[in-house]
């Protein structure tokens, strides 16, 4: 099997590029951030305060989250139901990143993680993927950009979407965030020592893609 893993801070684009890598070449795309805000969620729906680790390992064990292809887009399923459409908000990414340090919460995602990487050739994104998940991965990709840059696209998306937006706010919650995720006891944010950095800062989406494939096509042919 062949297993690709994204790694990088909030909004650097790691989601967009693992759908369009893996679309290239036609491997299955596993959305980890999505599993841990499905798993966010459900904390949320069973009233579980986010500080209180105890309730969130018991809680967690109730959930049970599988990923599935349904008119070839991937559908993350909580307790058999869809909901895609639900794990978007600000205040699902906030349970998120706050459950994620949470070992049992981590480990019952990181085996589904690893069971779907062994059965299947793989793009995976994540914040530990290369360190942690998959580190016996044959092409690991750190991706990153500015803080700022990362604030813009998601203050453009959120517009877009005809929601309130501040730009300066937006911002500080990304530096926040990246605080976390870098420090947080149980697999930080750190890229991994044979991964090859990538900073979209100043780049599209096409030219991220194909510097990417351009990596995955030289380390292949290195392990060839």
């Amino acid at each position: 099997m062949i297993n690709i893993a994204i790694d990088g801070p909030a909004g650097a684009g790691k989601s967009t590029i693992a759908k369009r890598v893996s679309k290239e070449l036609g491997y299955i795309y596993v959305d980890t951030g999505a599993m841990y805000r499905a798993m966010a969620l459900y904390l949320l729906r069973e009233g579980t305060p986010e500080d209180d680790m105890e309730a969130v390992s018991r809680t967690c064990l109730g959930a049970d989250i599988s990923l599935r292809y349904e008119n070839g887009e991937q559908a993350v399923l909580l307790n058999g139901e869809n909901v895609n459409g639900l794990i978007r908000t600000p205040e699902v990414s906030q349970m998120a990143s706050k459950c994620s340090v949470n070992g049992d919460v981590r480990a019952r995602l990181v085996e589904l993680q690893q069971k779907l990487g062994r059965e299947q050739n793989v793009v995976m994104d994540g914040r530990d993927i290369g360190t942690v998940v998959l580190p016996d991965a044959q092409v690991k990709i750190y991706l990153t950009a500015d803080p700022r840059v990362r604030a813009e696209r998601r203050y453009k998306e959120m517009l877009a979407k005809g929601e309130e937006a501040d730009l300066d706010m937006i911002e500080k919650e990304i530096i926040e965030r990246d605080h976390r995720d870098m420090t947080r006891e149980i697999s930080p944010l750190k890229k991994a020592d044979d991964a090859v950095e990538v900073d979209t800062s100043h780049m599209n989406i096409e030219q991220v893609t194909e510097t990417i494939l351009g990596i995955i096509a030289e380390r292949r042919g290195a392990q060839a």
